[in-house]
């Protein structure tokens, strides 16, 4: 699983298949539930990394006993393996550019459960330090064409806009509750004089 997207269904399958064995049909369905309809995923892509998850060792096929096949075909159930749950904590430490990206931060922050609290918070400030970029490209660049746009196109990207302040508003309010929780969680060091 080389590529970006690769890597992004790969977290997504061994994510899903920490919280419970499952079917293809079943873990298409949690994967289009927990990523959303606009990032469905096919089973053009979705047995592929089946199959190379299967061949690196980092899930196993269970076949359901005879007996309880009700007519029609039995289904493989998929199962997280030792490696494979490595695998999923190897992925879910990694807080660099590309957990940033729009490609990949939601299902990071899907799984933000099982993250430490110092990878969510760099996962979270990268991400928000990528939107701000995003940000001000777009205002300087509304800025610069705005009297050539039609109404239409400006709003568009009035609204673009707005959708990414909003973003990073929510990003400032998810930071700021992580940093809340980071100093709670520390025990507070004893200032009092042990010497008598």
């Amino acid at each position: 699983m080389a590529s970006g997207q690769g890597r992004v269904l790969e977290l997504a399958v061994l994510g899903s298949l920490h919280e419970t064995p499952l079917h293809g049909y079943e873990l298409r369905k949690r994967l289009n539930a927990l990523l959303g309809m606009f990032r469905a995923f096919s089973y053009g892509s979705l047995y592929p990394c089946l199959r190379s998850l299967l061949a690196q060792g980092l899930i196993a096929e269970e076949q359901p006993a005879p007996s309880t096949i009700v007519g029609g075909r039995s289904k493989i159930v998929y199962k997280l393996t030792a490696e494979g749950k490595e695998r999923l904590q190897e992925l879910l430490t990694q807080a660099g550019p590309s957990a940033w990206e729009d490609e990949s931060f939601g299902v990071h922050f899907a799984f933000f459960r099982h993250t430490e609290a110092e990878v969510r918070l760099r996962i979270l400030e990268g991400r928000r330090s990528r939107l701000e970029e995003r940000l001000d490209a777009v205002r300087t660049a509304l800025a610069r064409t705005r009297e050539r746009l039609d109404s239409y196109t400006l709003e568009l990207q009035r609204h673009g806009l707005e959708s990414v302040e909003r973003e990073v508003r929510w990003l400032n309010e998810l930071i700021a509750t992580e940093r809340r929780a980071s100093s709670e969680d520390r025990p507070e060091r004893d200032t009092t004089s042990t010497d008598e």
